[in-house]
């Protein structure tokens, strides 16, 4: 019966992203459904950006082993990025009117940035997808007993039959669905087993001192890594393309802004849950902890010790939940790719041949991402890693073309490649510091000296006009 419920819940998926399609009659609504989504399919959209299988397998997976300090990165860096776009970027991008960020670097700086960038951007979306598959195999293996190969191969056509069809449209419209079936399912899920292991007082009692500490040690090397593990999402996903398309689909610049600081209170907010499931399921079901995959631990006690309709709830919910991401995680690298990096080249592009390229560039992303989910199986490390790239290269660039304007493209090019470089290094030696911290150090150093610095005006010219 869990295995019909979740088949029908997949088929019935895929025919609303059929229905929300009738809405795609140029690229814009491809992309960014019109621009025409109203606040509550807006909020909805902003808070199903992330929400998947990091936020209720990979983060509750490390709460249980590390406590709070163990999920500083996922939820609450990822609450502070939507909160900080709706803050303070939402408003200026938003009056831009553009497609991409791609297009962000290009008029702000010039095409060698916006390739740079482009590519920087396209390239850190591969492991953020590939968790998304990761999970949804894992599920079905659980649920089928399939193998985990055969079950991100069958995801990863799932997830591309669903955002090839529609777009932003149908991923918005069946967001908002998602949305509520998380919300209640994992509600459902928590009264269950936190009932069951005497009430979440007892089971909170029974964790270990320090188990709830926010604040690190004072130490220098713990509070590096607490400062990395805030702005790895916190900050590293504010120039990410599937925030921008979330956002900048709201009907309005306000309901942009809007949507965002609901999104950001609503992750918070429903984030904790599977945190809760995960920490009385340990206590409840001792014998769980001793599974090679920890991320496992609560697809197995719902199937081994909850009834038929919390079964089908929460392997609804977790379902809704990766779809919603995998799909705009998608969705966002194919727009740039096709945007920035293919569309320049191709002269005189009608409108309704630029979307056969956006859709042939979803397949491109999405079979990339297949392969990379076949190679590596940690969802929480794949999605940090993906973060990361997009910090060290790409913020600094983009909070200085809004906010400064003396930055260049010179300091542009120099931020962006100084930083890669800097993580590449510090990540290859395995320095114990946090790598993104120098890394973003070297990308703001950077965009200061070739801002600022004055160069012979022949070699200047030469290389960065």
């Amino acid at each position: 019966m869990l295995a019909v419920s979740v088949f029908v819940y997949l088929l019935v998926t895929i025919l609303i992203g059929i229905i929300a399609s009738r809405f795609v009659r140029s690229s814009e609504d491809f992309v960014l459904a019109g621009r025409k989504l109203p606040l509550i399919l807006a909020s909805s959209a902003v808070f199903a950006t992330w929400f998947g299988s990091e936020t209720i397998m990979g983060a509750s997976s490390e709460f249980v082993q590390h406590g709070l300090l163990g999920v500083i990165e996922d939820p609450f860096g990822a609450s502070l990025c939507l909160l900080l776009v709706g803050l303070f970027f939402a408003r200026p991008l938003y009056r831009m009117n553009i497609l991409t960020f791609g297009d962000f670097y290009r008029i702000k700086y010039n095409r060698q940035v916006e390739i740079l960038a482009s590519i920087f951007l396209v390239i850190s979306y591969f492991g953020w997808i590939a968790a998304q598959l990761v999970a949804m195999g894992i599920i079905l293996n659980v649920i089928f007993s399939t193998s985990l190969l055969i079950g991100i191969l069958i995801s990863a056509l799932i997830m591309l039959i669903y955002t090839f069809i529609g777009g932003m449209w149908s991923i918005s419209v069946t967001d908002f669905m998602q949305t509520v079936i998380i919300i209640v399912g994992l509600l459902l899920l928590l009264f269950d087993i936190s009932g069951k292991a005497g009430g979440l007082t007892h089971v909170i009692e029974q964790t270990p001192d320090h188990f709830f500490r926010f604040i690190p040690e004072f130490n220098p090397m713990a509070i590096l890594t607490y400062l990395a593990a805030w702005i790895t999402i916190g900050l590293g996903a504010i120039p990410q393309q599937d925030v921008f398309q979330r956002v900048m689909s709201a009907r309005s610049e306000r309901v942009a802004v809007q949507a965002s600081m609901l999104g950001a209170g609503l992750y918070l907010t429903v984030a904790l849950i599977p945190l809760m499931i995960g920490l009385s399921a340990r206590l409840l079901y001792p014998e769980l902890q001793s599974m090679g995959d920890h991320q496992l631990t609560i697809p197995f006690a719902v199937l081994q010790h909850s009834n038929l309709l919390i079964q089908i709830m929460f392997f609804g919910a977790l379902l809704s939940a990766i779809l919603s991401t995998s799909s705009g995680a998608t969705l966002a690298p194919a727009t740039i790719l096709a945007e920035n990096l293919i569309r320049p080249y191709l002269k005189n592009l009608s409108d309704r041949a630029f979307l056969r390229i956006l859709r042939l560039s979803v397949v491109i992303v999405a079979s990339i991402s297949t392969i990379l989910a076949t190679l590596r199986s940690n969802i929480y490390e794949l999605v940090g890693e993906s973060s990361a790239l997009s910090l060290v290269s790409l913020f600094v660039p983009m909070v200085a073309g809004i906010f400064w304007k003396r930055a260049n493209t010179r300091g542009a090019l120099i931020s962006m490649i100084s930083g890669m470089i800097t993580w590449l290094i510090f990540e290859f030696l395995h320095f114990e510091i946090p790598s993104l911290l120098p890394a973003l150090g070297m990308s703001f150093v950077g965009m200061l000296v070739g801002s600022l610095v004055r160069y012979p005006a022949a070699r200047s010219s030469a290389l960065f006009k």
